[in-house]
């Protein structure tokens, strides 16, 4: 007899031999089965054993928890999200109907979210294109909007932000250079230029043109931008050794993750040049290790490894290395007019996607108290609760009449966790009436009683009273 979880498991078992254009001869062979009993456990007509699991997941590179249905959780929030656009009202579909498309046909459901992505991306083509008609401007560029930073994104999610090949890498670049502690940035020159044939120049910020780091190929020079401080010269001088170093790693991970799109490609070399740079700046061990006795105080754990707030912050998401696991953090950066550029979840917390995110969020209280924290004690519909933290951060030129540039930057963990930090010393983390309510989106939000509601929720219809106003024009008002 089938079971729910055996079809879920075929399915997704199914999904990855396809992925990787195996026939399911050729994944039998490597798994050391029958085709027939391959062909049976894809059906979810066969139970798999630890031992089989264990080798699956080695052939594919995966930890078990994958196999378990975290992706499927994934898909199924970023439909439910998706389905909460206006456009699919009248279908009147609910979370089960999700599920079943999620579970059941898991290659149907991500190509209905990238038709969706598609769509998104037309619409906001179709705006641009008659924004600009309208004011007689250009219209060359119009209708290219790929959008290479969701796909980076979701490569980051599917490895958990947890790269342990570059973990290694940089380790190695430790021991191979002999780095020393407190002089970095004249030893990694040194690496630079013994192993790579290239020269490192401090120019001024006219030179540069606003660019802080500049690598010319032919000349083999680096040209970093007298702005950068000591540790954002350091981490410029790494970054361009992984560009160097780790190409075919970069590669490989991008093509695992079926980024073809070479604007997406680019991206996400820079994106795991980073990562490699910021193992190199904070070893994971001396890290974890400083993190844990320091409380995840992200200011000193910044003086003590030369790194910027931000660069730590991204560092503490990537502490998954099993047996020396940190605290699982979630981050999000937005502006002040509310768009995320960045969005990573270790905690679990589901953060918003394809609309704007809940404005409950502590990430945009942070603008009120530029440079202070902000911590919140968050609770979600389904009642999950999670310590979150936010600060602004600034980017600049460094002069004068440079570009100011603020945003912020929301950090957080299950409640349970909590007490591990600095930032939670005073919070009452015991009392649920403490936690502040929010969602994730405001169509995916139950809460009918928010005063901050901007759209009715997906699981209830509109309902207009034109002789009754209360705070909110979708919350409902007592009679």
């Amino acid at each position: 007899m089938k079971s729910d979880a055996a079809l879920r498991l075929g399915a997704r078992i199914r999904t990855l031999r396809r992925r990787h254009q195996l026939t399911q001869v050729r994944l039998a062979e490597k798994l050391g089965i029958s085709a027939s009993y391959l062909n049976l456990i894809e059906h979810g007509r066969r139970t798999m054993s630890a031992e089989l699991l264990l080798r699956l997941a080695q052939h594919f590179r995966l930890e078990l928890k994958e196999l378990a249905g975290e992706d499927e959780e994934h898909t199924v929030a970023d439909l439910l999200e998706a389905f909460g656009d206006p456009i699919f009202e009248s279908y009147a579909l609910t979370s089960a109907d999700v599920r079943v498309l999620a579970t059941q046909a898991p290659g149907a459901a991500r190509a209905l979210l990238g038709l969706y992505e598609s769509y998104r991306a037309t619409r906001e083509s179709a705006r641009s294109l008659a924004e600009r008609v309208a004011e007689g401007g250009e219209l060359a560029g119009v209708g290219d909007f790929r959008l290479p930073g969701e796909e980076v994104s979701d490569l980051v999610q599917r490895h958990m932000n947890y790269f342990p090949d570059l973990e290694e890498a940089g380790e190695r670049l430790w021991r191979d250079a002999r780095l020393p502690g407190d002089d970095l940035f004249t030893a990694l020159a040194k690496h630079l230029r013994d192993a790579h044939g290239a020269a490192v120049k401090i120019e001024m910020v006219q030179a540069m043109g606003g660019a802080v780091r500049r690598w010319d190929p032919e000349r083999r020079e680096l040209r970093l931008s007298e702005v950068l401080r000591r540790g954002s010269r350091n981490f410029q001088l790494a970054h361009q050794i992984g560009l160097l170093s780790q190409s075919a790693t970069f590669e490989r991970i991008s093509v695992d993750s079926g980024i073809a799109n070479v604007e997406s490609k680019a991206l996400a070399r820079v994106a795991l040049a980073n990562y490699f740079a910021a193992a190199v700046l904070m070893p994971y061990e001396p890290f974890v290790k400083a993190a844990r006795e320091e409380r995840y105080d992200i200011e000193l754990l910044g003086h003590r490894f030369r790194t910027r707030f931000e660069q730590v912050c991204h560092r503490l998401t990537t502490l998954r290395r099993p047996g020396a696991e940190g605290v699982p953090f979630h981050l999000v950066r937005a502006d002040v007019a509310g768009n995320i550029s960045k969005r990573f979840s270790g905690s679990g917390i589901r953060i918003a996607r394809f609309s704007g995110a809940c404005p409950r969020w502590t990430l945009h209280a942070a603008f009120l108290t530029p440079g202070m924290f902000r911590v919140q004690t968050s609770q979600m519909p389904d009642g999950t609760t999670f310590f979150c933290f936010a600060r602004t951060i600034r980017k600049d030129g460094g002069g004068y009449h440079s570009l100011h540039a603020m945003q912020a930057i929301e950090m957080g963990c299950p409640v349970e966790f909590a007490r591990e930090l600095v930032y939670s010393d005073g919070v009452d983390l015991e009392n649920p009436a403490a936690a502040k309510p929010v969602g994730v989106t405001c169509r995916l939000c139950e809460r009918s009683d928010c005063e901050q509601r901007v759209f009715p929720p997906l699981q209830a219809s509109m309902k207009v009273d034109e002789n009754v106003r209360g705070v909110s024009f979708y919350a409902p008002v007592r009679k």
